[in-house]
C-alpha cells in the first residue's frame, strides 16, 4: 500500500476524495436538489451495494480462473461448466440431505477432482499450446453444456440456505426520514452480504498463499521458469496440479454460492465465463488484487448500468474493458 501511495501519488488522493464522498453519500441525509440529480436514495445505495455483493460472486469465480489462465497461461474456456456443474452438484447433494454446507463442500471437491483429472488428460499434453487448449475447451464445455441440458433439463433451480442466512438485516445508513421525524433505516438481505464477506475471506487467503507460503512461492517460481524449478527437484507437474484442483474448486464452490443468491439454468456457464475474462483482462493476468479490482469495476458497471442506463447496461462492461486495454494493456494490476 505504501509503495502504491509513493509510485501513484495522484491517483492514491483521488481514490481518497472518492471514497470521501462516496461514504458522505451513503450515510448522509440527501437533500432535494441531490434526490433531483441522482433519484432516491435507496435506490442508489441499494444498487451500490448489489454491485458490491455481485463483485464478490464475480471474484469468486474469476479468482480461480485467473490461478490457471493468469498464472499458468493455460486457456481454460471450460471453466463456466465447471461453475455450472459445480451448482448442480451442489443442489442434488443438498436437496438429498437437507444440508445446504455438504452441497458447498461437495461442489468444491466434486470440480477440484475434474480441475486435476483435465490439467492431466488435457492441458499436461498441450502445454504452450495457446490455440490447441482453447479449441478443446471449447469442445469440452460444450459437451458439458449438453449433458447438463439432458441430465437437468431446462428447468431453473434454487438453492435452499440456511434458516440463519435468511431475511433482511438493517444496516445503520438512513433511507429517509418522514415528515413525523421517524427515522427509516435501511434493509438489506444478510446472504448477501454473507457472500461479500466469503469473498473478502477467500481472496485474502488466496493472496496470502500466493505470496507468503512456499507452495504459493513455487507456483509463481513455475510460472517464470518451469525448467529451473524441476531442476531444483520440485514436482512442478504435482504443483501445477494443485493450481488447477484450487482453481476449478472454487469454480464448484462459486457455483453454490450464485445458484443461492441468484438461481441454477442454463446459460449461466456462459455468463460467467464470460464476466470472468473480462475480470482477468481488466484486473490484470494472475493477480488477486487485480481481480479484485476488476470484480468491482465490473459488478458496480452492470448494476448501475441496469438502474440508471437499462438500454446501455451491457455497453459500460465492455466499455470499461476497452479503456483498460487501451490505456494499460497489461490489466490495472498486471505486470509487463
Amino acid at each position: 500500500m505504501l509503495r502504491f501511495i509513493e509510485r501513484h501519488t495522484f491517483w492514491a488522493i483521488i481514490i481518497v476524495l472518492a471514497t470521501a464522498i462516496l461514504l458522505l453519500l451513503i450515510f448522509s441525509v440527501w437533500p432535494e436538489w441531490l434526490i433531483s440529480v441522482i433519484g432516491r436514495k435507496k435506490t442508489f445505495v441499494i444498487t451500490l451495494l448489489n454491485g458490491v455483493t455481485l463483485a464478490g460472486l464475480y471474484f469468486l469465480v474469476a479468482s480461480g480462473f485467473t490461478l490457471v489462465f493468469g498464472l499458468m497461461r493455460n486457456v481454460n474456456l471450460a471453466h463456466g461448466s465447471m461453475y455450472l456443474l459445480g451448482a448442480y452438484i451442489g443442489y442434488e447433494v443438498s436437496e438429498r440431505s437437507g444440508s445446504w454446507f455438504l452441497g458447498l463442500a461437495t461442489a468444491f471437491f466434486a470440480i477440484a477432482l475434474s480441475g486435476v483429472l483435465l490439467q492431466i488428460l488435457v492441458f499436461r499434453r498441450m502445454e504452450k499450446e495457446e490455440l490447441r487448449q482453447t479449441l478443446v475447451t471449447i469442445g469440452i464445455s460444450i459437451i458439458a453444456a449438453d449433458l447438463m441440458l439432458a441430465i437437468w433439463t431446462g428447468t431453473t433451480y434454487q438453492f435452499t440456505p440456511p434458516d440463519w442466512l435468511w431475511g433482511s438485516s438493517v444496516l445503520p445508513i438512513i433511507s429517509v426520514i418522514k415528515a413525523s421525524g421517524k427515522v427509516i433505516y435501511l434493509k438489506y438481505p444478510i446472504y448477501r452480504l454473507t457472500v461479500l464477506a466469503v469473498a473478502v475471506l477467500v481472496g485474502i487467503a488466496l493472496w496470502l498463499f500466493l505470496n507468503r507460503t512456499k507452495i504459493g512461492m513455487m507456483i509463481r517460481a513455475g510460472v517464470n521458469d518451469r525448467d529451473m524449478l524441476s531442476a531444483s527437484g520440485v514436482n512442478i507437474q504435482l504443483v501445477f496440479a494443485i493450481v488447477f484442483a484450487i482453481g476449478a474448486g472454487l469454480a464448484g464452490f462459486a457455483g453454490v454460492i450464485g445458484g443461492t443468491a441468484l438461481s441454477i439454468a442454463p446459460g449461466e456457464d456462459v455468463r460467467y465465463l464470460l464476466a470472468s475474462l473480462i475480470v482477468v483482462i481488466v484486473g490484470g493476468l494472475g493477480s488477486v488484487t487485480g481481480v479484485a479490482i476488476g470484480s468491482l469495476l465490473i459488478g458496480l458497471a452492470e448494476q448501475f448500468g441496469l438502474a440508471y442506463f437499462p438500454t446501455y447496461g451491457v455497453v459500460l462492461t465492455f466499455l470499461i474493458m476497452v479503456v483498460v486495454l487501451a490505456i494499460r494493456p497489461q490489466g490495472i494490476m498486471g505486470e509487463r
